[in-house]
């Protein structure tokens, strides 16, 4: 059960660092990510940038509703959750 809820949140960890590379990717106008993401604090926007990273979540997490693994999709859940408080925390105070 634990060892199934840590891999739930491995995969949402890795679900959303490939969400955020892909959205910097993607809206970042042919600039690497770093050049991106500087920009994208610089700016104000870095929160909305990393829950638009955190959309692949979404499909991690159905995946294992749909597997009836509960306690994996309990961990992509709780990964989401923590990046959800850390983005309002962020833009709460920057």
């Amino acid at each position: 059960m634990t060892k199934d809820i840590f891999i739930g949140i491995f995969v949402g960890l890795i679900a959303n660092a490939i969400g955020l590379f892909a959205t910097a990717n993607f809206l970042g106008n042919g600039d690497d990510f770093v050049t991106v993401i500087k920009a994208a604090a610089q700016e104000g926007f870095l929160g909305k940038l990393i829950s638009l990273g955190a959309v692949l979540n979404l499909i991690a997490f159905f995946i294992f509703i749909k597997k009836r693994q509960d306690y994996r999709a309990r961990g992509v859940l709780l990964i989401t959750v923590f990046i959800a408080v850390f983005t309002f925390v962020f833009k709460l105070f920057y």
